[in-house]
């Protein structure tokens, strides 16, 4: 089976550890743009197809939470994984109701991430199915064809 990379956006302030992050999703052949910045993240998903963002919940300026509320705005079909490595569960939970599909906990296990990251882009190609199906419904409908 031929396995489709999915195009990853990595939001974290931690410089070395987005490098390293970036470079073991790479090496998985996943498509893996960063970010040290949620006003960065912003920017690349103005320009960029992303399907997963993982993104850190402490970082300063605009932090995780801010960051996730303005993605589901402007990009309500990109699934996003938060990220915490200050043990802020109650964040995280607060996130996932906001629209993040699910949370890790740092350091996370690289197999769990791998894990997460497929169902979560999954997730997105299956919500961006159903839109189409809507969609072509939709046009018959309107052409007399239903």
């Amino acid at each position: 089976m031929i396995k489709i990379p999915a195009k990853v956006l990595i939001v974290d302030d931690e410089k070395d550890f987005v490098e390293m992050f970036s470079l073991r999703l790479q090496g998985q052949g996943e498509k893996v743009s960063i970010a040290y910045s949620g006003k960065e993240a912003l920017k690349i998903l103005e320009h960029v197809a992303i399907d997963v963002v993982i993104l850190d919940i402490r970082m300063p300026g605009m932090d995780g939470i801010a960051t996730l509320r303005q993605i589901k705005i402007l990009h309500p079909n990109v699934e996003i994984i938060l990220m915490t490595g200050h043990g802020s569960t109650e964040t995280a939970v607060e996130g996932m109701k906001l629209g993040a599909f699910d949370y890790l906990m740092k350091p996370a296990d690289f197999d769990e991430i791998k894990i997460k990251l497929e169902k979560a882009r999954i997730r997105k190609d299956e919500q961006e199915e159903r839109i189409r199906q809507a969609e072509v419904r939709l046009l018959l409908r309107r052409s007399g064809d239903v």
